[in-house]
């Protein structure tokens, strides 16, 4: 996410659930196990884990000031593991959703109050016969005591990593007690930081009071950034036990971490190293064996003889596989898997085991000085790919509410658009095992930021050394997943340090000495330490210091080198058509804001909550303090007209964002192999409100997630004009050439065919050819810019592949004509069809069903003069609640030029 002068810029699957925020919050409680399992440390045959899952109380701390004014939250109440205050509390009908209208100030007081949770453990004695007895907790939100048996056992400082300690000791049979404080984040590091001579600038200021401005603590804690605020979603930093918590106990040997290293993989031959990281408490022999099935069921195992020293060992089992099944990214190949199933073995005796589903490739991120300066490329098994995608930020204000479902609907919208890379933003946190499994399944290639956000982080060094160890478990947690092929240090931190006005006008308030240590202090986390982890648990994945930058090659946020966030447009109300200005190597962030659909509005919102600037809609539009919903009517009254009511509002804000992201990413695509990704901002979103997500909380796909189909697509026409002047681009992402037929025609709005041509064109693999460069007045031959609009086709073997109309005009000068649409729904005994067809030109068709649980399988497209359609309709509705809430309409009927403008009333305290 980007800075511009400190002013910050910052549907769905067909068969996806759509849920309600109640829902979201009570639901998925048997799900939350499986999804947020980290695979850290593996277990032994011979061990034994006792999942510590059920059971937990909370309440406030005793003593803490909250139980004054809240005392409602003080008595022990029944609490979920893993979980947050948040969400216990509102299962306990304490606090009201902290989702609907405008409840998040009063809900302030949450994050900033000390809790305790609390369990019996029952503990057996053949458990405490084993010579380890351990208790692991997967994740602590973050400043945690943990004690058993009034007996201190750790205090936690980061919620990014595992925490494991010896309870043998402590233990004894029967009921034992556990109890965990959490400290608030804010109330424990404030004081401290308001006694220091600076506070390093950080990213959002509360809204609320409770943090000074510029005195921001979050930058000094290892915690999901988004949850102190950000631009698209709301305040509520969480405390709680956010992962699973387990006993193991085991004897003679733990394996500690099983992983299949690539050394090199082609064509011909995939070079692997099997490695075992064993502790041993005695020396000895043991046999390493392994078996691994192939993508297409074939079978194979080796094995090999190695001596156990007492303590900690590593050891490597050579495994060649000839002529591999590689994984390949979508679009280009099957995500050919393999499964690797490993065994210790002792006198005979399977001792410890381990799985491992991979993915054989080659990653290179290619970086050659070439015309244009020098190349950012991912290049999967030799073949260089166009990154094509968007930016992905948590799936919610709270983890434990997300469920694997979520994952599957929002991951599956994507790879359905015809993306093949996510890039998962440094603001949240790292996501779960599961996800990493549904990335690797379908083939969508993750950019994996390291968890910074933005914020200038400390230069002590145990600050960097919390970090290491976070970084390295958690690369080694995630290194087997083929899916990930790029770490990447941080999210804006070197260009904010560089080019914000506030980190500009604080290095000078240090002075020379105070600013190198604080310079050089980012350059050792981001281009050392960081790095170094990298390269030493995941070297055959490249890594990267920052987003954006050069990799402290040069300054960050430059088009000729390094990755690019764009964001004059928005952020600094440019043009739209000012993405046609810069063409960078690499575009990883740029967008536009939208207002979700009206029934996700109306889940948080009363009817009279219900105009641009009301309390409550401020209240879901963080964009600059609440005021972004004036920067939306500026781009659409620039580009539109006045929305004629609040749904005209909702709808042409989607198609605004929508026609503007798909001018940028034609762009991008077209000027390919000089630009080599396109990754909007942003995917999904964390709550209900407005942003730049093209599919809302609910699942919901907006207007931009079905442009992204059609402008992802392998083959692609794409005409860009600039200053009367279009020039068309024929892209194709396919790895063998083939030969098609462009055709052009221009026609009125009523449908008379003013002129028409048919060329032979030839497409090579993976390129963007310029097909045609035509002026206005060769393409109009004198007719009226404003009643008439070209098509272009690309045909492939008499199939129109792609297809996208050109206008002269904006939308606002264009003298749209009455669509007169005619819309029948009816069961074709295979499935409920929605046929429309358009009598004269209509723009931007949108498809309404309200909050049915109902979807199109196309939407936001235009439809010819004469042209119909038939689109399949599928969900839980029934024909006849869903003719009583169809709603179809276009452009034409979404303003009024007459009339007054929405009046922006100024927001109520």
């Amino acid at each position: 996410m980007v800075k511009g002068s400190r002013m910050t810029k910052h549907g769905m699957r067909q068969g996806r659930n759509v849920y309600s925020t109640a829902a979201i919050f009570l639901r998925g409680r048997m799900a939350i196990l499986v999804l947020f399992a980290w695979a850290y440390g593996i277990g032994t045959v011979m061990a034994a884990t006792q999942t510590l899952a059920t059971g937990w109380r909370f309440r406030l701390a005793p003593g803490s000031a909250a139980v004054q004014t809240h005392p409602e939250a003080a008595a022990w109440r029944t609490a979920h593991v893993p979980g947050s205050t948040q969400t216990d509390l509102l299962t306990a009908g304490v606090i009201r959703d902290p989702f609907d209208r405008d409840n998040e100030a009063q809900l302030q007081w949450i994050g900033l109050a000390d809790w305790q949770y609390q369990l019996p453990v029952t503990v057996d004695a053949a458990t405490l016969r084993n010579e380890h007895v351990e208790l692991v907790f997967d994740g602590l939100d973050t400043f945690a005591d943990v004690s058993l048996n009034d007996h201190k056992l750790l205090s936690a400082d980061n919620m990014f990593r595992r925490w494991r300690v010896s309870v043998k000791d402590v233990l004894h049979v029967g009921s034992n007690t556990l109890l965990v404080t959490l400290h608030s984040p804010i109330t424990r590091l404030q004081p401290w930081l308001l006694k220091q001579p600076y506070a390093l600038p950080g990213e959002f200021d509360s809204a609320f009071g409770d943090e000074p401005k510029g005195k921001q603590t979050s930058n000094y804690v290892r915690k999901a950034n988004y949850q102190y605020g950000w631009d698209w979603g709301p305040r509520y930093v969480t405390e709680g036990i956010w992962q699973p918590v387990h006993l193991e106990s085991w004897n003679d040997l733990r394996l500690t971490d099983f992983h299949i290293a690539q050394q090199h993989v082609d064509a011909d031959a995939a070079q692997l190293l099997a490695q075992f990281d064993i502790r041993a408490d005695h020396a000895g022999k043991v046999q390493l064996q392994l078996t691994w099935s192939a993508p297409d069921g074939s079978r194979r195992s080796t094995m090999l003889e190695k001596l156990l020293e007492a303590g900690d060992n590593h050891l490597d089992l050579p495994v060649r596989i000839e002529h591999p099944q590689r994984w390949w990214p979508a679009g280009y190949g099957a995500p050919n898997l393999y499964h690797f199933h490993a065994d210790v073995v002792v006198a005979g005796k399977v001792v410890a085991s381990s799985e491992r589903d991979t993915g054989l490739r080659s990653v290179e991120l290619r970086r050659q000085h070439d015309r244009w300066g020098r190349s950012f490329a991912f290049v999967i098994n030799g073949v260089p790919i166009f990154a094509k995608g968007a930016n992905l930020i948590p799936f919610d204000s709270f983890p434990e509410r997300v469920t694997n479902a979520r994952v599957q609907q929002i991951l599956q919208s994507a790879h359905d658009a015809n993306m093949n890379m996510l890039r998962v933003w440094g603001g949240g946190y790292y996501q779960s095992d599961a996800f990493y499994a549904m990335a690797d399944k379908m083939g969508l290639m993750i950019w994996q930021d390291f968890m910074f956000g933005g914020a200038v982080p400390p230069y002590d060094d145990a600050f960097r050394e919390n970090t290491r160890i976070e970084a390295a478990e958690q690369v080694m947690r995630l290194r087997d997943h083929p899916s990930i092929v790029l770490w990447c240090g941080n999210n804006e931190v070197q260009t904010g340090w560089e080019s914000w006005p506030d980190r500009k006008q604080f290095a000078q308030a240090i002075g020379l000495a105070e600013r190198a240590r604080v310079e050089h202090g980012m350059r050792t986390l981001f281009g050392e330490t960081l790095r170094g982890v990298v390269q030493r648990y995941a070297p055959d994945v490249p890594y990267w210091a920052s987003s954006p930058s050069t990799d402290f090659d040069g300054p960050a946020n430059v088009p000729s080198d390094g990755d690019m966030h764009v964001w004059d447009v928005w952020a600094g109300s440019a043009p739209i058509e000012d993405y046609l200005r810069t063409t960078p190597r690499f575009q990883s962030e740029y967008g536009l804001q939208s207002l979700p659909a009206l029934a996700t509005i109306q889940t948080f919102a009363t009817p009279a909550d219900l105009s641009p600037d009301s309390p409550v809609l401020r209240a879901h539009q963080k964009f600059d303090s609440g005021n972004g919903n004036q920067r939306l009517l500026f781009y659409i009254r620039k580009y539109y007209g006045e929305p004629k009511d609040f749904a005209s509002f909702v709808y042409l804000s989607q198609v605004m964002q929508a026609e503007g992201i798909e001018l940028a990413a034609d762009h991008l695509r077209s000027a390919r192999p000089q630009s080599m990704g396109s990754l909007y901002w942003q995917l999904n979103d964390v709550w209900p409100g407005a942003s730049w997500s093209s599919i809302d909380y609910f699942g919901r796909w907006k207007a931009l997630q079905f442009h992204a189909r059609r402008f992802y697509a392998p083959l692609r026409v794409a005409p860009i004009r600039r200053d009367g002047h279009t020039d068309v681009f024929l892209i194709s992402d396919r790895t063998a050439p083939l030969d098609a037929q462009l055709r052009t025609r221009v026609m009125d709005m009523d449908g008379r065919l003013l002129h028409e041509r048919l060329d032979k064109v030839h497409m090579p693999a993976l390129a963007s050819t310029r097909a045609a460069e035509l002026d206005d007045a060769a393409l109009l031959q004198g007719a009226d810019p404003h009643r008439s609009f070209a098509v272009f086709e690309l045909i492939e073997q008499g199939k129109t592949v792609s297809r996208q109309l050109l206008y002269f005009e904006p939308a606002l000068a264009l003298q749209l004509p009455e669509p007169d649409l005619n819309v029948e729904l009816h069961d074709s005994g295979q499935g409920i069809v929605l046929s429309v067809r358009a009598e004269r030109l209509a723009r931007e068709v949108w498809i309404d069903f309200g909050s049915l649980d109902a979807q199109v399988s196309d939407n936001a497209f235009d439809l010819l003069p004469g042209e119909r359609v038939e689109l399949q309709v599928t969900g839980a509705a029934d024909i006849v609640s869903l003719r009583d809430a169809l709603h179809v309409h276009s452009l034409f009927d979404a303003t009024m030029r007459q009339h007054a403008p929405i009046v922006l009333k100024a927001a109520q305290p």
